[in-house]
């Protein structure tokens, strides 16, 4: 799955109504990963992977625990790629997330679900980048 495939994917769940905690748009993308080829939910997983991994930098860090900082960069890339890009440009985007605990947790467990529902089997997922919190060694090499 190339970048702009994720993002139309994104678009494509989010719903027109306030989604707190990305509830409905993890439901949604789980559900349509779930009806296409195990190819398109690991590309999904690589992207998310990607797409979180550029967000982990000191500059959004603030001082908010592991899983904050990372349900909180979760949140962003469910607000979409208008957002996501914005916040790339100017980090001032991720105080509102931050300040306000925006989180997108059930987002992360989309790929996850949909690869158990194809296969029947839990997922170790490994992906180029680690979404985890702090995993970006270069984001925060002067931290």
């Amino acid at each position: 799955m190339d970048e702009n495939t994720f993002w139309q994917l994104i678009d494509d769940c989010r719903p027109p109504t306030p989604d707190p905690d990305a509830e409905h748009l993890a439901a949604t993308l789980t559900a349509r990963l779930s009806a296409g080829p195990l190819a398109a939910v690991i590309g999904f997983a690589e992207q998310l992977s990607w797409a979180l991994y550029r967000l982990d930098r000191k500059e959004y860090g603030w001082d908010l625990s592991s899983d904050s900082f990372l349900y909180t960069r979760a949140a962003v890339v469910a607000a979409g790629r208008e957002t996501y890009e914005n916040v790339l440009q100017i980090p001032a985007h991720f105080v509102p997330y931050a300040t306000n605990l925006i989180w997108a947790e059930s987002l992360l467990y989309a790929p996850d679900r949909a690869y158990e529902h194809i296969t029947g089997e839990e997922w170790d997922r490994s992906t180029r980048y680690s979404y985890e919190s702090y995993s970006n060694s270069e984001g925060w090499a002067d931290a």
